[in-house]
Order: C-alpha cells, then structure tokens, then sequence
C-alpha cells in the first residue's frame, strides 16, 4: 500500500483542483463545457438534460449537466458542494466545484485543502468584484499557488481585447500583493465554447493556451514525503487486545520500529505494526495522504486531537500563536469572545489575544483603530488557545499550519499560522530545547548502539512524594540493585545538582531555574545512556513536564510513593511498599524490564 503510491508516475495520479468565482460569473457553464468537451459524460448524460430543459421550457445551458436536483434546476445556481471527474489524455481531473466562502473554510482542513491547482473565474462585463479579490485571498490561505484566471464571458464584450487587458492588469497587481501568481489569464466564452478544449477564431489576438491546454501544464505535486512526520489522531479504535491508532498521514513517512511521540501529551512509544485496510499484506511503511492505522509496543493514552511525530521532529506545542484569519461570522470577531478552534483533528476554545492589523479583504487596505473585524475582512492577529495545541508554520508545513474557528457550531473563519513566539515559560522553554537539539553536537555512536552494550535503554527515573515517605532509601536502593546487575546507573540528587551547578542561583530563581538544570545535568547521562534516578520533595506537576521535555526523547517514568496517588504515574507505591526498599526496588525493575528498558547482556538487535 505505502510503496506503491510512490512507484506511480506523477502525471498518472488524478489532480486536484478548485474553481471559484462570483456569483453567476459562469463556474457550472465552464465544468459543463469541459465535461462535455472530454466527452466525460456519462452515456445519454446530454440528452436527458435537453430533453428537461425542453419539458420546463428553458432553454438549455452546460450548467445543468451539474444540477442533479430539480430544484437547482428551478432556481438556476449551484446549491452544494460537488465534486466533478474527468479525463484528458494526459491524467484525471477532480474538480472540487463550491459555491461560496464557507464551503471553502469547511474544507480548510480537509477536501479543497488537498487541491493542487485552482481556476479563478471573471465576469468579463461586470470586471473584478469584491467577491473575485476574496476568492483570491481564500486561494492564498489554501496555499495554492498555481492558479489561472479564467476570464468569462467575452461574447458579452464583442470579444473586445482591450476589456481583457484592463482585467488581466487590475487582478495581476491585487494577486501579485497577496504573492500569488497566475499563470494564465484565458478568454473565454464557456457558453458558446469559445478557447475551453481548442482556440477558435473569435479571438484572434489571443495566443496563449485553451482551458485545457492550461490544466495539462499544472504541475502535479509530489507528496510531501520530504517534510517532517506529521499524523494528527483521527480516532482510537480497540480489537481484540488491540488498540489501533487511526488517521491520515499529513506529511513524512512512518515505518514499524520508529520511535513516536504525541503531542503536545509528549508520550512516546514505538510504532509495532502499520495496519491498512481492504489489502492483501500489511505494509511495513505509511507515507503521506495515506489513511492508516498503527499499534504501539505498549499502551499509552492516547486520544483524538494528539499529533504523532517522530522524536526528532517535534512540532511547535503553544497556547499563542500569529495567524492571518478570513472571518465569515454573523457576528464580529471581536477580542476577548470565545470561539473554538479546529486545527487538524484538534478542537480547543481560543480566544483573540491582540490585534496586529485589521485587512478589507477587497482592497487588502488596513482599517485604522480596530479591535475587530466584520463578515468578508481580514486580520493579522494573535490567538491564545486555552490549553496547548501542536501546530507548525504554515510557510513549513502546510497542512498542520491552517485552520477553521466555529462560532456556535457554525464554520465562520479560516486562517493560517504565521509566526510564533514563545510567552509562556512552558513556550520558552521548549522553543530552548528546540534550538539546544537543533545545534546539539551529536555522538557518532547511537543510542541503540549503547543500549545494545549497556543491556538496557536510557530513562529518567522520577520517584516523587512527600517528605519522610521513604524515597532517599529506595532511591539508593534501586540504584545499587541495577549496578550490581551490570547496568549503568546513576542516582542525581537534585540537592546535589543545587549544591553544585546551581550553586549561583538566589533564592528568588532557584525554584523555577533548578529544575531545568537537573534536567540539562540528567539530559547529559541519558545521552551517555544511563539509568538516571531523581528524587526530590519539591517536584511539581509544572517541574515534571519540564523535565519530561528536557529528557526528550528518553523515556521518563515516575514512581509515586504516597497513600493518595495524584495524576497519572507510571507506579504507585503506598507508603509501607516503600518502607521495603529491596522489595519496591524489585517492582521498578520488573515495570522496567516490562517496558523494555532493562532487556539483559544477551539481548540482540
């Protein structure tokens, strides 16, 4: 399944294209015309639709051929979204034909958003509207960039050359604003037929490329294989003893036996078996715009709205973020009100932090003295999501840079991830470690290469508690039970790492500082690949997601010694569990050797 996609020749896989276009500017004439013109039409297609059209009295018109219901036949305009296949002899088409702005922000994260190529539809008589420069900034939110601009209707204007060039100059220089390009600007009569499948002679002056002919030279997208590892959960789904992880695969490949993690829970484990449906042998690889499920070597919560990654290429985990936002609410987007945001499969309330600049969408002018904006315009703004979301830059990695807001459960904005800067310290910190691994001077001898020699893999053991509860001793204990075992242990006291490399810090800073320095201090023994054991009074739930994050990607594993277990640890042992070191020190080691950290000297890889 994920091997053969690849083998495909480009210009055999179906492409993807949206036409959009003002109201009664002529979509449904063009797709007619073009299907009819590829003789795509079904068989009898053309006359069923003639022979209505003749029982209603009407004259009869390509649009038709898309109008399925009666009712649109009656009203005259496309009421649904429809999605429209034909044939070239180059490749096969799907167009993705919607009526208005808010199929499109549906489809943000899904459907048009997988588009390839866009035609952008012109009245020829009525010249550039308002609606024709909001299409064109919907085509920049979708990140397409192959365009052309269909202009329509010239049998209207006596095919007159110089309403053309006034169009073609007016949208190029809006178009070129936005940094889109297009690559043609085409007269056309889609009624009468005129430079849809061939050039005819009503337009002499015109030498470019038919309809056609224009949607030949797209250029089909290679998948983005090439970009980072980007799986945003679908659903969890549970046979057996199985629990399959199911969704699509955004970007990136994904093989059994890589090590994953989710974000922004930052849980980790390795990818077990790669499950696809309706094929005859499970693959061993998933690539991107594959629909796949996996299992994991252990169960790890996991849940709709978590992005796997691989370990090296983490995703950006924040709660605020600049984006550029189209906004189709009844309502104004207004600072302060909350809205829910949709960002691949997840859905968080968000809220508009500051607004950068307020955009008319028409004109792309700035309205001065703005806080929020109205139906049809723009904003650069700020959003603050009320926990944290796992995203990218839009400029990097489209697909999980873009998103809806909904308003009520109404689809009301679509919008795409600019920039970002850290304001949090959770933000700060992990946008430190991004840049501390992006520059880390890495061993030319591999973590499995050690785990291989030392017996086991590198973690970060936590035992946390209440003062008194026994967890110097076990600490001690463990440690002196896996070094007499032959593995490479290490206990790291925080009061030590406090006493040493934090000895500078005043009192004032030493309780959010000190905790990242045992982090970095413990980051350097797993790195060696050690058994790292921590223990400390003051752990918080805020200095454990610190540590986890500083630790990435070695496994952390917390052991809570307490009569009351708060949280998820990984072991809970009471307070007369811990008081028998050697007993609770044979417990870890077996949840170690059951989570395959500890494998033994005679392991094999």
């Amino acid at each position: 399944m994920s091997d053969n996609g690849n083998n495909l020749d480009l210009s055999s896989r179906l492409m993807r294209l949206v036409i959009v276009g003002h109201v009664d500017h002529g979509k449904s004439t063009l797709v007619g015309r073009l299907l009819s013109d590829t003789g795509s039409l079904s068989d009898g297609k053309l006359e069923f639709v003639k022979d209505i059209c003749e029982q209603q009295g009407k004259t009869f018109e390509f649009a038709f051929l898309l109008d399925a219901l009666q009712e649109e036949q009656e009203q005259g305009i496309t009421i649904d979204t429809s999605q429209i296949f034909f044939d070239t002899p180059k490749r096969k088409y799907v167009i993705i034909d919607a009526p208005g702005h808010k199929e499109f922000l549906k489809n943000m994260v899904t459907g048009a958003a997988d588009a390839e190529a866009a035609l952008l539809l012109i009245d020829a008589k009525e010249g550039v509207q308002e609606q024709s420069r909001r299409h064109g900034y919907i085509l920049k939110l979708l990140g397409l960039t192959q365009v052309a601009v269909v202009i329509n209707k010239m049998d209207l204007v006596d095919y007159d050359e110089k309403v053309y060039s006034k169009i073609k100059t007016e949208y190029t220089d809006f178009l070129e604003s936005l940094g889109v390009e297009a690559r043609e600007f085409i007269p056309v009569s889609a009624k009468l037929g005129v430079n849809i499948a061939e050039l005819k002679d009503e337009m002499p002056w015109y030498k470019g490329p038919t309809v056609l002919n224009m949607l030949d030279q797209f250029e089909k997208k290679p998948r983005p294989d090439h970009l980072p590892f980007r799986f945003p959960v679908q659903d969890v789904y549970k046979f057996d003893e199985r629990r399959i992880i199911a969704g699509r695969v955004e970007s990136g490949k994904l093989k059994v036996g890589d090590r994953v993690i989710f974000s922004p829970s930052s849980k980790q484990a390795v990818v077990k078996t790669i499950e696809a449906w309706s094929v005859p042998e499970q693959p061993n690889v998933a690539t991107s715009s594959e629909s796949i499920g996996f299992t994991l070597d252990e169960q790890i919560f996991v849940e709709r709205g978590d992005v796997c990654t691989l370990m090296d290429e983490l995703p950006i985990v924040s709660t605020t973020f600049d984006a550029n936002v189209f906004w189709m609410g009844k309502r104004n987007l207004e600072k302060g009100r909350k809205f829910t945001i949709k960002l691949n499969t997840q859905e968080v309330e968000c809220e508009v932090h500051e607004f950068k600049k307020a955009i008319d969408a028409s004109t792309l002018e700035t309205l001065s003295n703005q806080d929020h904006i109205a139906k049809n315009d723009v904003a650069e703004l700020t959003l603050k999501t009320r926990s944290p979301v796992a995203f990218d830059l839009f400029g990097s990695i489209a697909s999980t840079g873009r998103f809806v807001l909904v308003d009520e459960y109404d689809v009301c904005g679509g919008g795409i991830i600019t920039t970002y800067s850290p304001t949090t310290k959770e933000d700060k910190l992990r946008d430190e470690v991004r840049t501390r691994d992006f520059n880390w001077i890495k061993s030319d001898i591999k973590p499995e290469e050690r785990a291989y020699r030392n017996g086991h893999r590198a973690a970060l053991i936590l035992i946390t508690g209440e003062p008194g509860s026994g967890k110097g001793p076990l600490a001690r204990t463990l440690e002196h039970n896996l070094f007499q075992n032959n593995f490479q242990s290490y206990l790291l006291d925080r009061r030590n790492v406090n006493l040493g490399v934090s000895a500078d810090l005043s009192e004032s800073t030493v309780e959010d500082e000190s905790a990242r320095r045992l982090g970095e201090v413990a980051k350097l023994f797993l790195d060696a690949g050690h058994v790292v054991i921590s223990t400390s009074n003051a752990f918080h739930k805020e200095d454990q997601e610190d540590l986890r994050l500083l630790a990435n990607p070695y496994q952390v594993i917390e052991i809570q010694v307490t009569s009351q277990p708060t949280g998820e640890p990984d072991i809970t042992l009471s307070l007369d569990e811990a008081q028998d070191a050697k007993a609770a020190s044979t417990k870890i080691q077996d949840f170690l050797k059951e989570k395959k950290i500890l494998m033994g000297h005679n392991y094999s890889i």
